[in-house]
């Protein structure tokens, strides 16, 4: 495990790279290989750090409950579900835009004894903010999305929310469409009015608190996440 201190030493770097304008992928490639960072602290400086101007556009982009009253609310089903559990897992951290992200590796997403779980919790939160309608998208290229998506009618139906799920070859296009996304997905977020970050507002309720970026960055460990 490298040190902490090159951990902040990197991040330090990067930020100066990527406030002068420097591409980030070019920027953390050249950084990272400096101060031979392991994959996970690579992978975590790509997650959760970004230029000023870049944290700047996208919180002003994030909204809170209150504001989903009377409206509908796109959500990135995947991005969101695996969010969620990392959340629960103590394994997502807060990033620099004011978004919760996980860090793990994983391709898609592995449906399991957690899914229904994880979908009554946050649709039953849901269905207290009273939306206008909810639409969950998932992604049809992902193994086993078309079931996830009938999982998530039934959960819908059972809260009595008004709502939808669907299994799309291409939830970010379709997202694009949408007043308010819920995702912490860049490319998504940069084409949309609103953002509304579903697990971080949730694990508040939930009283679950991510990992803090900075105290990553100071010393503590990333093993677990």
């Amino acid at each position: 495990m490298k040190r902490s201190s090159d951990l902040f030493e990197a991040y330090r770097d990067l930020k100066y790279l990527l406030n002068r304008g420097y591409r980030k992928k070019v920027a953390l490639s050249f950084v990272a290989n400096h101060y031979k960072l392991t994959l996970k602290q690579r992978h975590l400086l790509a997650r959760c750090v970004f230029s000023d101007s870049e944290i700047e556009e996208r919180r002003k982009k994030l909204v809170e409950a209150s504001f989903l009253e009377g409206r509908t609310l796109g959500i990135d089903g995947f991005n969101v579900l695996i969010t969620l559990e990392s959340l629960m897992e103590g394994r997502a951290v807060l990033c620099e835009d004011g978004l919760v992200r996980d860090l793990k590796y994983q391709r898609g997403y592995r449906m399991s004894e957690k899914t229904e779980h994880m979908l009554e919790t946050m649709i039953s939160f849901l269905s207290t903010l009273e939306p206008c309608e909810v639409v969950f998208l998932y992604d049809k290229g992902v193994s086993r999305s078309g079931e996830i998506a009938r999982l998530t009618r039934e959960v819908l139906r059972r809260h009595g929310l008004k709502g939808e799920a669907m299994a799309v070859p291409s939830p970010d296009y379709e997202l694009k469409n949408f007043g308010v996304v819920s995702t912490s997905d860049i490319g998504i977020i940069s084409r949309v009015a609103h953002v509304f970050d579903l697990p971080r507002v949730l694990g508040k309720v939930l009283a679950i608190r991510p990992k803090m970026l900075e105290e990553i960055l100071t010393g503590a460990s990333l093993d677990r996440l």
